[in-house]
């Protein structure tokens, strides 16, 4: 599946599981309970993958300069926010990002299983977070080793997923836009 987005890799999964999900004897408290663990399995996983990729960025502690144009909220007619940050912090917000996620996608499976008693979700659940966890650019960065250039260049592109046309356009890295920034003087205080 080298060469498809992400997205696209999403879908095929869902609905290969969808299939999948429909054989499975949810019935049985045996089966259910093994479907239970592997979908605490994943999370505990990408739960581990996450701390990990903290401690190497506090461990790196990164103090290189940042400073990119923050987009304005979608359907303002303000400009962007010029934001000057460190890597250090940069990573550690996005990382707090992520670990947000997680707990949100655990949050509402848990409403989905517990109060409304669908099992399906469970076993898809186990799958689409750890990929993206494995996808996202923080891994790639600290965890596979890959170095912070082209579409891993901070700050990162935000993905485009199936509301990416109703969200405000991407951070703005590029030194036209930032030196418009300064001299518009939106924003421009160092966050620590």
């Amino acid at each position: 599946m080298a060469g498809l987005s992400p997205q696209i890799t999403n879908i095929i999964i869902i609905l290969g599981m969808m299939q999948v999900s429909k054989r499975i004897p949810f019935e049985d408290p045996n089966v259910l309970n093994m479907v239970r663990a592997l979908y605490v399995t994943s999370n505990l996983i990408i739960a581990g993958i996450y701390l990990y990729v903290q401690m190497q960025i506090n461990k790196k502690k990164d103090l290189t300069t940042l400073k990119y144009v923050e987009p304005a909220p979608m359907g303002s007619s303000e400009e962007g926010k010029l934001v000057t940050t460190t890597v250090h912090a940069y990573d550690s917000q996005q990382i707090k990002q992520s670990f947000r996620s997680q707990l949100m996608g655990i949050a509402m499976m848990g409403f989905m299983h517990i109060y409304m008693q669908y099992t399906n979700p469970l076993l898809i659940q186990s799958i689409i977070p750890f990929k993206g966890a494995l996808e996202s650019n923080l891994v790639k960065i600290h965890l596979f080793g890959q170095a912070a250039s082209g579409d891993l260049k901070r700050p990162f592109k935000a993905s485009a997923g199936l509301m990416g046309g109703l969200q405000s356009g991407p951070a703005q890295s590029d030194k036209k836009a930032i030196e418009a920034a300064e001299r518009a003087g939106r924003g421009g205080v160092k966050d620590e």
